[in-house]
């Protein structure tokens, strides 16, 4: 049993802390919205008041945050992680970040004798509760090999993919895939309701051939009814989004499909639709091609 201070019980946190309570772990949990909290603590874990009450007494810190600003202010702020984290603890940084605040974090963290993970994770909210997640892991071997028993209670996938802030880069070209990804499937089922055809039939043939992919497999179904529930938010996405654009930036490599996929995000959200899952790109689809619904 290890013991686990778990910072982030949304969407994806809540069903992760979860699944590590269910291992056996002892998880202590923390999260802005106190309902979160008490949802842990009905699952067997037990509930902290602070970032720092629930660091105290763990062996390994996870958190899991919107996005980079919050990751600094909970690890690095005064009241934060690292300033309650004893020598020897591992902090575990599940969120999507940006690489740079990644190693920044990793470099404070060594400096204080912790150890310090970046460990993004793809598979939305249906993968989380699963505890089939894939988890792309940057930072040193020792660390991974640490976490690896705690990371293999929330992910079916878990690989090493090389020092500090890898793990970011990973999970951006995850991010740059499944935003592409989406907008595709999305045309196709505009396309394929445009001219009659069963889209539900269609989808179940296109998936069962070269086209076949993860996104027709989780998400075609809420695209062909219309049901946008969040699993992963636009607006999540449209970070992630602007991380990958700016990373690409920086080595000089040219994803020209990717910044088309930004910029689709980007207006989705613009639309005041940034609260609903990033299928949601079907319904720019409709309305550039003039059949939206009313």
């Amino acid at each position: 049993m290890t013991r686990i201070a778990f910072i982030g019980l949304g969407i994806m946190g809540g069903p992760m802390a979860a699944n590590l309570v269910e291992a056996g772990h002892d998880v202590i949990g923390f999260n802005r919205s106190r309902a979160k909290v008490d949802a842990l603590v009905d699952r067997g874990g037990r509930a902290a008041a602070s970032v720092q009450e629930a660091v105290r007494e763990a062996d390994v810190v996870i958190t899991m945050l919107p996005d980079s600003p919050d990751v600094e202010r909970v690890v690095l702020g005064e009241d934060g992680v690292l300033a309650a984290a004893r020598p020897g603890t591992l902090v575990v940084d599940a969120s999507t970040i940006r690489p740079d605040v990644s190693v920044r974090i990793a470099e404070a963290a060594r400096a204080k004798d912790v150890g310090a993970l970046d460990a993004p994770v793809s598979g939305g909210e249906p993968a989380a509760i699963e505890g089939a997640l894939s988890i792309m892991v940057g930072g040193e071997s020792a660390d991974v090999e640490t976490a690896r028993p705690v990371l293999e209670a929330v992910g079916s996938t878990v690989v090493h993919v090389g020092p500090a802030g890898s793990g970011q880069i990973v999970k951006a070209a995850n991010q740059l895939i499944v935003a592409g990804t989406i907008q595709l499937v999305a045309e196709a089922i505009v396309f394929l309701e445009a001219h009659g055809v069963d889209a539900e039939q269609a989808v179940k043939v296109l998936a069962g051939g070269l086209a076949g992919n993860r996104i027709l497999d989780r998400k075609s179904a809420g695209m062909l009814g219309r049901e946008f529930t969040p699993g992963f938010r636009v607006d999540l996405h449209h970070k992630d989004l602007g991380i990958v654009t700016s990373a690409a930036r920086e080595v000089g490599v040219a994803i020209p499909l990717g910044a088309l996929a930004a910029q689709l995000m980007g207006a989705l959200r613009a639309q005041g639709r940034g609260g609903l899952d990033h299928s949601a790109l079907l319904l720019l689809v409709e309305q550039l091609s003039g059949r939206a619904r009313s």
